[in-house]
């Protein structure tokens, strides 16, 4: 049975810690729905009622164009074993870039990433729990090191152009770049 919360609670907050995936969901009016798989430490609990999440450049910038479209947003957890449970957080997801006012607050929450392009500051609506019993059982082998190596190796003025010419969703919504280049460098 679904259970309904107004914020996130200490029990909430340790089973996120537990979960080594996360997913992400965003629409925008006219808008394909995205969904997008994270994984990696990316994930924090920053007040019950506010959490975020540092997103790497990847293939596209749906989050961004959704969130500044429309700014709904629904993260999803889910236990591999046991106990069997779900649990989702809805709010109103604001991108925060490296040039923005609110960078260094928020990003103080985080250990930044090699090819962060920007981290997801989302005010808490609500927070659901239901059963689970439906995901199958599955065990982590390990984390997929792939992007975080493509970025390491990226040359940065290079990545920061690359990022530069993604001002725009598959849908033609309006993305604003990073201007930043997080690497072995900084």
């Amino acid at each position: 049975m679904a259970e309904f919360f107004d914020t996130l609670t200490d029990k909430h907050r340790d089973f996120i810690a537990q979960q080594p995936v996360f997913f992400v969901a965003t629409a925008a009016e006219s808008a394909r729905i995205n969904l997008s798989p994270k994984g990696y430490d990316a994930f924090r609990v920053i007040a019950p009622d506010r959490v975020g999440y540092i997103d790497l450049g990847g293939s596209g910038n749906e989050t961004h164009a959704h969130a500044v479209a429309d700014g709904r947003i629904t993260i999803m957890f889910c236990n591999f074993a046991n106990p069997a449970l779900i649990l989702r957080i809805y709010g109103k997801a604001m991108p925060v870039l490296p040039q923005d006012d609110g960078w260094d607050e928020i990003a103080q929450h985080f250990d930044i990433f090699t090819g962060t392009r920007q981290i997801f500051d989302i005010a808490v609506e609500s927070v659901q729990t239901s059963c689970g019993w439906g995901v199958p059982h599955m065990t982590l082998e390990r984390e997929r090191p792939t992007l975080l190596k493509a970025h390491a190796n990226s040359d940065p003025r290079g990545w920061i152009e690359k990022m530069q010419g993604r001002t725009e969703s598959i849908d033609g919504l309006p993305t604003r770049p990073t201007n930043s280049y997080f690497g072995p460098e900084e």
